[in-house]
């Protein structure tokens, strides 16, 4: 595999809020996005959220904290083993398993678990004790870089390529959730310029559209993306920033619309299809013959416009105003209006196989 070609056209579908630390839920949640992902055909992750609990949170803060970040992680904790269930359920659900870990024990599960993909979030950025654990892993990483410095930036990427470790480098705005206004899509833009070597994405925590900003993020040149998931269920209410399996399939929907209207890749020329070529072979000029002219009479560009015109419609085997000639040679007296066909001169065209073929098959 090459080296990013694992972050190309990759979804990334977070569990939000860790799914309340229910297995049943985050079980729930896995199978109704596989089969979205299926029925779309897209390439898709389910990513969880790892922290170890007992060292990630200070033992004076593990009880009665009403800090919002430490009581929902306290409150989301979830064991080993139920971890290792919904992965085995991410990977016979058809989607790849990975992790946001945010300590470095939460690392050396990864490990254990075998994740082919890591995430580093917008907040762990310039974490380098955990950046450095997570570089000896080996695995490719994915970072967002939602209020980071460009130094921060930077020096990740610098850092990743020392190393060869496959970086993914998603745009993201940590507002959660995020207006139009301020989802900054320029920043592909930027970030394909300044980091060439690397997949850029887009991490969203958008709330008004499945559709339009996928479509200009692809456009763009975004080729990763990902968004919160969640389900209605057990009475808990949905983040405004999530996305529910019905929005994922109208977002799955609006990037393969967005892909087929993008066509082929931007940095060649595409090749036109073959309807393409024959609509605008019709709508060719021909040459024409404005006066009676002589066997052997020779072609010139100073006097083509007194020997000949062009109209439409073109004809089969007729010389178009593609050709314009000098120097050749008619093989037959031609009359005023006959069409001046490949046949009747003596051109490098009329000895080209190929061409001929080519320029017999166009035309009316």
């Amino acid at each position: 595999m090459k080296q990013n070609e694992i972050f190309e056209d990759l979804f990334v579908l977070e569990l939000a809020n860790n799914h309340w630390g229910k297995v049943e839920r985050g079980l729930k949640i896995i199978e109704e996005f596989a089969q979205v992902v299926r029925f779309n055909n897209v390439k898709a992750a389910i990513k969880f959220q790892f922290r170890d609990v007992d060292t990630f949170v200070h033992k004076d803060y593990r009880t009665g904290s009403d800090i919002r970040y430490i009581k929902k992680t306290l409150d989301t904790k979830m064991s080993k083993e139920n971890f290792k269930i919904m992965v085995e359920a991410v990977r016979k659900g058809g989607c790849l398993p990975m992790a946001t870990p945010f300590d470095e024990r939460s690392v050396d599960l990864c490990e254990e678990l075998d994740l082919p993909l890591i995430k580093i979030a917008s907040s762990d950025l310039n974490d380098w004790p955990l950046i450095e654990k997570i570089a000896k892993t080996r695995k490719p990483v994915i970072v967002s870089t939602g209020g980071s410095t460009l130094k921060d930036m930077d020096d990740l990427v610098r850092f990743c390529k020392n190393r060869n470790i496959p970086l993914a480098i998603n745009h993201c705005v940590s507002i959660y959730p995020s207006e139009d206004s301020e989802v900054e899509l320029n920043q592909v833009d930027f970030l394909k310029a300044r980091y060439p070597d690397n997949i850029i994405g887009y991490s969203t925590h958008e709330y008004t559209s499945w559709d339009m900003s996928i479509a200009m993020a692809y456009a763009k040149g975004a080729r990763t993306f990902e968004r919160h998931i969640d389900i209605e269920a057990d009475g808990i209410p949905v983040s405004p920033y999530c996305t529910l399996p019905h929005q994922a399939d109208q977002w799955f929907k609006a990037y393969n619309k967005a892909k087929e209207m993008c066509g082929a890749s931007g940095v060649q020329k595409r090749i036109p299809p073959k309807k393409e070529v024959e609509y605008l072979d019709a709508l060719v000029r021909g040459v024409y013959i404005k006066r009676d002219l002589p066997k052997g009479h020779v072609i010139t560009s100073e006097n083509f416009e007194n020997d000949f015109y062009m109209a439409i419609p073109l004809q089969k085997g007729q010389m178009s105003c593609r050709e314009i000639m000098n120097g050749e040679i008619l093989l037959d007296n031609l009359k005023k209006d006959d069409a001046l066909k490949i046949d009747t001169i003596d051109s490098p065209y009329s000895k080209n196989e190929e061409l001929r073929k080519l320029i017999y098959k166009r035309g009316f």
